[in-house]
Parts: C-alpha cells; sequence; structure tokens
C-alpha cells in the first residue's frame, strides 16, 4: 500500500472513530475561527474541531488533487494534551493519529 492510500484509510478511520465518539460536528466553525494563524487554531477551535474541519479535509484535498503530502508533521502529543482529561476512552482515536504520524515520521 502507498503512502497516500495508507493516510486516506488513516484519515476515514479516524472520521468514523470520532463519529462513533460522538465527537463529529454538523456545524462549520466561522471563518475567523478557520482563520486562526495560531498552530491547531488552538485559540479559535477545540482539537477535535481542528481535526474535523481543518486537518481532514486538508489532507483530503491533497490526495483527490494528487499533490504532495506534507513531508513530516506530528499531532499526537497535541491529542494527547487535548484530551487528557475527558472521561470518554479515547485510546483508538490516540491509536489512529500515532499511526498517521508514523507515515510522516523520517
Amino acid at each position: 500500500m502507498s503512502q497516500t492510500q495508507a493516510v486516506k484509510a488513516l484519515l476515514e478511520e479516524i472520521n468514523q472513530e470520532m463519529v462513533r465518539l460522538d465527537l463529529w460536528q454538523s456545524t462549520l466553525p466561522t471563518k475567523e475561527a478557520l482563520a486562526s494563524t495560531e498552530p491547531f487554531c488552538c485559540d479559535t477551535l477545540t482539537f477535535c474541531q481542528w481535526l474535523e474541519f481543518v486537518l481532514l479535509p486538508k489532507m483530503t484535498m491533497l490526495i483527490d488533487s494528487q499533490l504532495p503530502l506534507p513531508s513530516a508533521f506530528e499531532i499526537l502529543p497535541m491529542a494527547q494534551e487535548s484530551w487528557k482529561d475527558l472521561d470518554t476512552d479515547m485510546s483508538k482515536l490516540l491509536e489512529l493519529i500515532a499511526q498517521l504520524d508514523t507515515q510522516f515520521s523520517t
């Protein structure tokens, strides 16, 4: 399986797990919130919103447009920090994010 195929499959699994955990939202954040220049839009969005409305669509667009994927990134530490106080079992979603990070490790 190519990196692109593996990333696409992981993005779909992340999407499905977010829906399963009832983290998926139907209301799009404001344009201003999405225009944040802070990492992970941490000043305007929750981490789940950033995944849903920024990362997943952007990565999907890159794949669908056959554009180069990022050479490296790491989002697991932010996910762990964002969800550390939740009562919900986030272990599967964290594992999927770790697998996504692995696709971009050097």
